[in-house]
């Protein structure tokens, strides 16, 4: 069973223009406004130290203008947690009933290196007596064309400490896509949803997918969490990312992550998108060119 139920305040309708998204120029946030928007929602506030709205973690001044007027709450986390609970209980003392709050598969199993903020993130709506849903992802398939690992597939070699776990990688899409919904419609208040892709595949199985899709060789090397940790600063990578990155791999290495959720279906009503269709039409792009 991977959808979670707990008493929560009873369920309230939010209108159509005054949803706040926070991490709006990231790779959920940036498609969660445009989900909204597609769907009519108007009134999107996109938030973010670049955004439409000006938000900034480090500097509180920047919340209240941002909440001014909001009824929703789509919650993304810094790393540092230190901020959240003061921003929730700030946003609910402005008007906010309802939270739709970013978190991570096996967040639960997590240390003190990586999720925190996403963990303070989860207490925080819990107990804020606002109407809350949590989102728990696993790996976006975007982390192979946008950032993460991009570079490396394009070099020919992607190299991690992960072993042979599976992974069910999920699309940045779907995940979006769930979060809009959760944000509109009645129902799934106090309930907390996993978010994966179909089936789990190794990095080395996923490597080859996108090879295949990509028309050239790409490997998969498996490093040890040492070797790991020295490439990368080597590499120029700084400490806190390594260390963050060292953490989150070790959550996935204890498969934490490797089970299969149902949250996308439970909410959509459709199966999740699968990584093999996804990497085609990425490769089309010429992405991993």
């Amino acid at each position: 069973m991977t959808t979670k139920t707990t008493q929560a305040p009873q369920s309230t309708r939010t209108t159509s223009s005054d949803i706040l998204v926070l991490g709006a120029t990231g790779k959920t946030g940036r498609r969660v406004v445009r989900h909204l928007r597609a769907t009519g929602t108007a009134g999107v506030r996109a938030a973010s130290r670049s955004g439409d709205v000006t938000f900034d973690w480090t500097l509180p001044a920047t919340w209240r203008p941002a909440l001014d007027g909001a009824a929703a709450v789509y919650l993304v986390s810094p790393e540092d947690p230190s901020p959240v609970e003061e921003f929730v209980a700030e946003a609910v003392n402005a008007g906010v009933r309802r939270f739709v709050a970013l978190s991570g598969h096996g967040i639960e199993a997590a240390g003190d290196g990586f999720g925190q903020g996403m963990a303070a993130g989860e207490a925080a709506v819990r107990e804020s007596g606002a109407e809350w849903t949590i989102i728990r992802p696993n790996n976006f398939f975007q982390n192979f064309d946008e950032d993460l690992w991009l570079a490396p597939l394009r070099a020919g070699r992607l190299a991690l400490p992960i072993g042979a776990m599976p992974e069910p990688f999920v699309d940045a899409e779907d995940v979006a896509e769930v979060a809009a919904a959760l944000l509109t419609r009645d129902g799934h208040a106090g309930r907390t949803y996993e978010l994966t892709g179909p089936r789990a595949l190794t990095f080395a199985e996923a490597t080859e997918t996108i090879a295949r899709a990509a028309g050239r060789p790409i490997r998969y090397e498996e490093l040890t969490p040492e070797a790991y940790r020295a490439e990368l600063l080597g590499e120029g990578w700084p400490v806190a990312m390594v260390d963050l990155l060292d953490a989150m791999f070790a959550v996935h290495r204890g498969g934490h992550a490797a089970g299969l959720g149902d949250g996308v279906q439970q909410v959509l009503g459709r199966e999740p998108g699968d990584l093999d269709p996804w990497a085609r039409r990425i490769a089309a792009g010429g992405a991993w060119a």
